[in-house]
């Protein structure tokens, strides 16, 4: 991989300055496919259960289904395919998102639709250690930040844009109709993939990594548990979204609050895209930090829709760099083997999202949507505290440039 050699971007000089935005954007649309099909059911919660003949927090389980699809098949299915060619692994992945969205879409049975949620999970799965990676390759050392960025920029679009338009879609044609669309973009994105981004060779067998060793890289740990409390107590409420809003009457609503938390979350993702060489630490703790304290507030302001709204851009803004972020640290803490490493990223994000999924629906039963706030704010101040003594090698201070010139050691 060649962001070994950073006196590469040296001699080449003006030729690395382009990036390669449109391979970049296929790398970016295939990560709106992946959040996209995972989150849809927080858009469409009411509408599936009222289809399907389920409680709402049972429909939530759809999300939990594809989340543990992710968070089993991340590892094994990177460890199958680390030598097959890197595109080939890429369409692969595609695929598999085409055919079990439309499964999803035209299955009445639930079962199937939750094992039909488990296979897409596991198509995002592999997907997920692939991109960042495969954004890395594509660049000179000094522009991975960048890069990383605009691969990943997919994700908070998908939480922005995609969740709240599936919603519209839902509402308008019917919930089917929504994975439908995911399937029909799938197959653009096929056209993309072979039209624009370049093909690399899978490792060989030298490049073996024991995960263990990866794990007990120093700063691989921390930022890994931030990542779990950080979307533990993120997906809690976006999962539940729907019942949530309730409290403030704006149940009616749900595809308008979730645009705004996307409209901040895109704005969020600016910011840290422009700030994640130079800044990486402060934003981390800023944006946790900010997270748990409206966590707090919402215990005593859920009820008021104005307030409700209010909180939930800041919310967005919190969360919109998050990807980029921990994605930026995780890479950077295990320098060689960050393909490794952002696969198990793939296993903790994943099982914060099964696990959201799970909390809240349990919260959501025995103590209603209310119980949410205080459950959140205390495991955010876990991942703050995390992310604040891991000061040495998770989340450092200083600009990246100093440290990736030495391959991220």
């Amino acid at each position: 991989m060649h962001h070994a050699h950073p006196e590469r971007t040296t001699t080449s000089g003006a030729a690395t300055e382009r990036l390669p935005v449109g391979a970049l954007l296929a790398l970016a649309m295939t990560g709106f496919i992946c959040i996209a099909s995972e989150t849809l059911p927080a858009g469409l919660l009411p509408l599936m259960a009222g289809g399907l003949g389920v409680t709402s927090s049972m429909a939530g389980q759809t999300v939990t289904a594809y989340a543990l699809g992710s968070l089993l098949a991340a590892i094994p299915l990177t460890i199958a395919t680390r030598r097959w060619r890197r595109r080939s692994v890429l369409l692969l992945t595609i695929a598999g998102f085409l055919v079990f969205n439309t499964l999803t879409a035209v299955a009445t049975d639930f079962t199937l639709i939750l094992a039909a949620r488990f296979c897409a999970g596991m198509a995002a799965g592999l997907a997920w250690s692939l991109l960042a990676g495969y954004a890395r390759r594509m660049v000179a050392a000094r522009q991975q930040g960048r890069a990383m960025a605009i691969a990943m920029v997919g994700t908070p679009v998908a939480l922005s844009l995609g969740v709240p338009l599936g919603a519209w879609l839902g509402a308008a044609l019917g919930w089917r109709t929504a994975f439908g669309v995911m399937s029909a973009l799938c197959l653009v994105l096929i056209v993309w993939v072979l039209a624009k981004v370049p093909d690399y060779p899978g490792q060989t067998g030298r490049q073996r990594l024991p995960l263990r060793r990866v794990l007990a890289t120093p700063g691989v740990c921390p930022v890994l548990a931030t990542v779990i409390a950080w979307m533990l107590a993120h997906n809690i409420l976006y999962t539940y979204i729907a019942p949530f809003v309730g409290q403030a009457g704006l149940q009616e609503h749900v595809d308008l609050i979730l645009l705004v938390f996307g409209v901040a979350a895109l704005a969020g993702i600016w910011i840290a895209g422009r700030l994640v060489d130079s800044h990486l630490r402060p934003m981390v703790l800023a944006s946790l930090g900010g997270f748990a304290v409206l966590s707090l507030a919402l215990v005593w302001l859920a009820a008021q829709p104005l307030t409700m709204i209010i909180v939930v851009a800041a919310w967005g803004l919190s969360f919109g760099g998050a990807a980029t972020l921990l994605q930026t640290a995780l890479a950077d803490a295990a320098g060689e083997s960050a393909d490794v490493a952002l696969s198990m990223n793939v296993v903790a994000w994943n099982g914060a999202i099964a696990g959201g999924g799970l909390v809240g629906g349990v919260l959501l039963e025995s103590h209603g949507p209310s119980s949410f706030p205080l459950v959140m704010a205390a495991i955010l101040t876990a991942g703050f505290a995390i992310a604040w003594w891991s000061k040495e090698h998770g989340f450092r201070p200083g600009a990246r440039s100093t440290r990736v010139r030495h391959g991220g050691h």
